[in-house]
């Protein structure tokens, strides 16, 4: 019982954030830093991130993480780097040889794309991974990295498409209706999908939590990428958007990353209607 209660109001943790500013750094960041020591990283100047003291500037193309975690030296480090993939396998290099070295934890934010050379079924944790994409096997060859580390000292945290209202992808959608231009949907596409506000809660879980291994932190439920997004377009307003529709396959195909053995309490799991019910509407 006390190493619950330990875990639960462990606010003595540092957490760094690597791709603070991003979409999903910045709202991890937003979610963490009122409960724990939490520093983010930032690339292109920007005031907000330059007045806040709790945020670094560090290029991953030319600058060294190492440094940077000599100096922070934090408990838990989160990767949502984006950007140059030989950087991005240099800089998870650097950092798995930091951890291999120190008491730090490594979250890394994956991919539902790990495993896209797979498309007749969904994908659970313990699945080999295999992909057809570049950024697929990005996200796989840093994962074997932190394969390689105790499991005490890692977590894979493999992710679905991501939307809500600041998200690139519903600001996509909002620039194509406004220059009337055609909004790719594809049919026999299945997945599942999420949002920031539950993906930054599901991370705020683990780490009080201090949980390890494999998570897939998606929507337990499987919806067509078309039915979904004519539905968050729904949502958003009344537009007469223009479609087109892109069939890669005749077949129907998966890319959907689905609990089997690390499922999260049931007030973290989420639907994807309520995706589109709560969190699309500005």
């Amino acid at each position: 019982m006390g190493s619950k209660k330990k875990a639960l109001n462990d606010g003595g943790k540092k957490i760094l954030i690597l791709g603070g500013s991003g979409f999903l750094g910045n709202a991890i960041y937003k979610e963490l830093c009122s409960y724990f020591d939490t520093y983010g990283t930032y690339c292109a100047a920007r005031r907000s991130f330059e007045k806040n003291k709790q945020f670094f500037k560090y290029d991953m193309r030319t600058d060294d993480v190492f440094s940077l975690l000599e100096k922070i030296k934090p408990d838990v480090i989160i990767s949502a780097l984006r950007g140059d993939f030989a950087a991005q396998i240099q800089a998870h290099q650097h950092i798995v040889e930091y951890i291999s070295k120190t008491a730090s934890k490594l979250y890394f934010i994956s991919s539902a794309n790990v495993f896209d050379a797979y498309s007749k079924y969904p994908s659970y944790e313990h699945d080999k991974t295999l992909s057809e994409s570049i950024y697929g096997r990005l996200k796989i060859k840093i994962e074997n990295m932190l394969l390689r580390l105790p499991k005490e000292s890692m977590g894979i945290l493999r992710v679905p498409m991501v939307f809500g209202n600041g998200s690139p992808r519903i600001k996509q959608i909002k620039q194509f209706i406004l220059a009337n231009e055609p909004i790719e949907v594809f049919p026999n596409l299945i997945l599942n999908v999420t949002n920031d506000d539950k993906l930054t809660q599901q991370i705020h879980y683990l780490i009080n939590h201090n949980k390890s291994g494999i998570f897939h932190l998606g929507s337990s439920d499987l919806v067509h990428h078309e039915d979904f997004i004519k539905e968050v377009l729904e949502r958003i307003g009344n537009f007469n958007p223009i479609y087109k529709r892109v069939f890669t396959t005749n077949e129907e195909r998966y890319l959907a990353v689905l609990p089997k053995v690390n499922k999260l309490p049931k007030n973290l799991q989420i639907k994807y209607q309520e995706i589109i019910d709560h969190h699309i509407l500005s």
